[in-house]
């Protein structure tokens, strides 16, 4: 885990990161160049228009450059009438001599119209620019020409509009207008627009490169629309005018990058659209990713093999130990090489012998000093079990039963070749056996006073437990409870195979030994040397064994013992 988390620290979180921050700073900072160059491009390209306006803007200078022009106009601004003389002098400079200081070798500079005061038309024909005006057309009325008023002999740039002034043609041009003044009085003379072709606005703005989907856009001092290389919405023409970044329209958005035109007031905009960055940025993901899920992929493999030369040791180690825990200790690790695994691998067997001889030695000395304590407790009950025996000989040979003492020695010989035998461990149905005939012989003793009832289950006749273990509980049943009665008594020894609950699982031999005799009080008088023999023997034979006793004055006594089915053994 700890690995995994360095790998993930160290490789896979830089690599995300990376991954989502690169491509938008690489985007930003491309569109922070782009936005760059566009801007320079558009100040470039403003020099441009200003210097074209320039050219424009001197050719509504020129009548003040000729005198004649001057005082024609002079004359025509005054009301009166003129003689054929002014009439003809006036003609003659309008007509010819000014024409001749407005012709320019410009193509798309189409021509001028001179309105002086008292209403005649003078059109400068340039190229495909035709001399003749539209009869009784209200130049007066136009917004250029009141715009040149409002100017007051300043120029007057005037926006794309239609040449409906001339006859003929209805082309889309852009001027610049000036009312002509008499320089001394101040009296206005006239109005003259020098008209343009808007094709000049396309070749000026060819000089800039637009992108796959980007829209060049020029606005008036009044923001609204001079040029523009694309078809544009009403919508989009009303967020430009209110000088919003980002402009959007039914199928794309924009981002905007402008720049003004100084002497005109018009506004440069070149619109950018978004989807063409986004599929750059996707482009840039793509690539991003692919490098990212390599190095990821390559990180990974390295990840899994140097995980695997530590770990896979380790985890070999751990299944060692478990074997050692369970008790093989004559597992070992394999040891492979000579890096601090290999030294911690030899360590470790080093320690597993160590343990196993030191667990031999600790486990032989506790046999050994078990087998000890076992065999003294079971020299205690022989000779304790001979003596009583043997008082219950001197009381029927008192009573004058020499038959009865026969039989009773006779099984004697036969208990005492049991008890002799060098096996420490016997059947159950063997121990049932020895209480038989012990039982039997005490019955010799007593009469009709006691009844003995042994029951065996077949399923625990097999079973094997510690020779004389229960004869001292019979014996005490005997001797303590049987005896001080003054009526008959019932002895009663059950051995079973059961469960000590309906709903348990788990299976006890279970050996009840009970009497009906005067039995005592358990809680005040100590438990007597039989009865303590029994729950060492006990203990030491079975770890998780139970003896449990209970006993009423007058009602008698129960001894059960309890030991769980998988503790024993079978023969």
């Amino acid at each position: 885990m700890k690995l995994t988390l360095l790998f993930l620290i160290t490789i896979v979180i830089p690599v995300v990161i990376i991954l989502i921050t690169l491509p938008v700073y690489y985007l930003n900072l491309v569109k922070e160049q782009e936005s760059s160059l566009l801007e320079g491009t558009l100040t470039a390209l403003t020099f441009d228009i200003d210097t074209y306006l320039d050219d424009l803007e001197r050719m509504t200078v020129t009548p003040y450059l000729n005198p004649e022009v001057m005082r024609a106009l002079k004359l025509k601004s005054t009301g009166k009438k003129l003689t054929p003389a002014e009439q003809v002098e006036t003609e003659e400079s309008l007509s010819k001599t000014l024409p001749k200081f407005l012709r320019n070798l410009r193509k798309d500079i189409l021509g001028t119209i001179l309105l002086p005061m008292d209403g005649s038309v003078y059109i400068t024909s340039g190229n495909s620019y035709t001399d003749r005006e539209t009869e009784n057309y209200p130049f007066d009325k136009q917004d250029w020409y009141i715009e040149a008023l409002k100017a007051d002999g300043d120029v007057a740039f005037i926006s794309v509009h239609v040449q409906n002034y001339l006859v003929g043609v209805g082309a889309e041009v852009f001027s610049v207008a000036r009312l002509i003044k008499d320089p001394d009085s101040r009296r206005p003379l006239g109005v003259i627009m020098a008209d343009a072709d808007t094709m000049a606005l396309e070749r000026m703005m060819g000089g800039i490169r637009l992108r796959h989907g980007s829209i060049a856009v020029i606005l008036d001092d009044e923001k609204k629309l001079i040029y523009s290389s694309q078809p544009i919405s009403d919508h989009m023409q009303q967020q430009m005018a209110a000088g919003e970044q980002t402009i959007s329209s039914s199928s794309d958005r924009y981002s905007v990058v402008s720049a003004d035109v100084d002497r005109s007031k018009w506004m440069i905009i070149v619109l950018s659209p978004e989807s063409v960055i986004k599929s750059h940025l996707q482009r840039i993901y793509w690539v991003v990713s692919l490098f990212a899920a390599g190095g990821i992929l390559i990180a990974t493999i390295l990840y899994f093999t140097v995980t695997s030369w530590i770990v896979t040791p380790f985890k070999r180690m751990i299944h060692v130990m478990k074997r050692v825990q369970r008790g093989d200790m004559n597992t070992f690790y394999p040891v492979k090489g000579n890096d601090e695994i290999s030294q911690l691998g030899r360590n470790l067997n080093t320690m597993i012998s160590t343990l196993g001889e030191l667990i031999d030695r600790e486990y032989k000395a506790v046999i050994n000093q078990r087998n000890s304590e076992y065999r003294a407790l079971q020299s205690q009950v022989q000779p304790h079990f001979l003596y009583n025996t043997l008082n219950g000989f001197i009381g029927l040979n008192r009573t004058g039963q020499s038959m009865l003492l026969e039989r009773a020695i006779l099984s004697l010989s036969g208990m005492l070749r049991y008890t002799l035998e060098h096996n420490d461990w016997v059947l159950v149905q063997e121990e049932m056996d020895f209480l038989t005939k012990y039982c039997e012989l005490q019955q010799m003793r007593f009469a009709e006073k006691m009844q003995v009832n042994i029951v065996c289950d077949p399923d625990a006749s097999t079973i094997l437990i510690p020779k004389l273990l229960l004869q001292p509980i019979v014996e005490n049943a005997i001797i303590h409870g049987i005896e001080p009665s003054d009526r008959q008594c019932q002895l009663t020894i059950v051995v079973a195979v059961e469960a000590l609950a309906l709903n348990s699982r788990e299976m006890f031999l279970i050996i009840r030994i009970s009497d009906d005799g005067v039995g005592f009080d358990y809680r005040k008088e100590q438990a007597n040397v039989g009865i303590i023999n029994v729950r060492e023997r006990l203990r030491l034979a079975f770890a998780n064994a139970d003896l449990e006793l209970n006993s009423t004055i007058e009602k008698g006594t129960l001894v059960r013992i309890c030991i769980p089915l998988k503790d024993v053994k079978w023969a």
